[in-house]
Formats: C-alpha cells, structure tokens, sequence
C-alpha cells in the first residue's frame, strides 16, 4: 500500500498574502504600461476659441493651458496607443484673450470669471482607432466646466506618435454658450452682438 505524502498547508494568513502579493505584481505591470503625458510648454500649444457677430468673426487664444493624459501603452504593430485612460484639461477663464482689451472684458463678465475661474474638461471614456502606421483617432467623452455649469460632450481628436515618443493631438468642437447658462454678450451699445455657437479648436503636443 503506497503511503500519501505529507503535504503541509499553509496558514491561511499566507495564503492572502501570496494572493495579494500577486494581485499587486499584475497591478504594477498594468501601471508600468501606461504612460502620463503633460503638454511639454511649447508655444506650439494652441487653443483657440472662435466665433462670429453680426459685424465680423473673433478669436480668442487660451493661454498657459495645462493638461496631463494617461495613455495605455503603444501597439508595436501600429505604433500608437492602446487607449487612454484619463485626461484632465484646464485653463484660467481670464487667460483667454483678444486683441481687444474691451472684448476680453465683456467676455470675462459673460462667463463669469471673478466667480468661476477655471474651465476645465475632465474626460470619462474614450476610444481609441489606430488609423495609419504612428496615427490614431480617439473619440473622447467627457464632462466640459464652463461659468460654473457642467455638460456632456464628445470630441473627435486626431493623434500622432512621433519618433521620440511624444504625441500630437488635433481637433476641434462646437459649443453653445447658451447651454452653459451664458447669453452671448454685445458690445459698442448693442451695435456689435456676438453668435451663440462657438468652436474650440486645439493643437496640443504631449511628452511624458
């Protein structure tokens, strides 16, 4: 009759720790994938916020944007990212600016920017589609904070890996100020009265 071998048991406390143990080795591995980008300070950072009037078209550029995306990592095969997990944008409501000190001003009190000062974008999901060898579109779902009122928006963006790594991405959308509780303001006594539907367009480039 063959004998069983002893085979001791662990105690229980060691058997969670080993599973916690390898819980977190594949949570590290995960992390170490993925990748935080910041905007990398280049002027080449635009955002700009575009309009018309009953009297001609405007524009005012956001400056010092500050903006962090976490990417999953890079397909070998494609070159692009797998996916993005997280990106947070904001600027300062009186960092948009004019040519005209008046216009900047009047939108200031329009947006309400003594009360809130920061407009932010904080996104919620997103889907990313290798296009071409280094090129990928996201479309990007998430909440835009205007003048204190939150909505829901999808916007298109355009990405591109270059070879030192770092991302370039491009894209645009149009928004109504109406529906973050703004009436679009007049100027020179009512004379010169701006539209209600503008468009944010953006070049922003990404290193880690």
């Amino acid at each position: 009759m063959t004998k069983k071998l002893y085979q001791p048991k662990l105690p229980i406390y060691f058997r969670h720790l080993f599973v916690l143990i390898i819980i977190c080795t594949a949570a590290g591995m995960d992390l170490h994938a993925q990748a935080l980008y910041k905007l990398n300070g280049s002027k080449d950072n635009v955002v700009k916020i575009s309009g018309k009037s009953n009297i001609h078209d405007w524009t005012m550029i956001a400056q010092n944007p500050v903006c962090e995306a976490n990417f999953g990592a890079v397909s070998g095969e494609s070159g692009v990212p797998k996916n993005l997990i997280s990106l947070n944008f904001n600027v300062k409501a009186k960092n948009l600016k004019s040519e005209s000190e008046s216009m900047n001003n009047r939108t200031y009190k329009a947006i309400k920017a003594d009360a809130y000062p920061d407009i932010d974008f904080k996104l919620r999901e997103a889907s990313v589609t290798p296009l071409q060898k280094n090129k990928f579109s996201v479309n990007a779902t998430g909440t835009l904070t205007i003048a204190g009122v939150s909505k829901l928006i999808t916007i298109q963006v355009i990405g591109e890996v270059s070879a030192d790594n770092t991302i370039l991405c491009t894209g645009q959308e149009k928004i109504k100020l109406t529906d973050y509780g703004i009436q679009p303001p007049s100027f020179m006594l009512g004379a010169m009265k701006v539209g209600n539907e503008l468009t944010i367009s953006f070049i922003l480039n990404f290193k880690k």
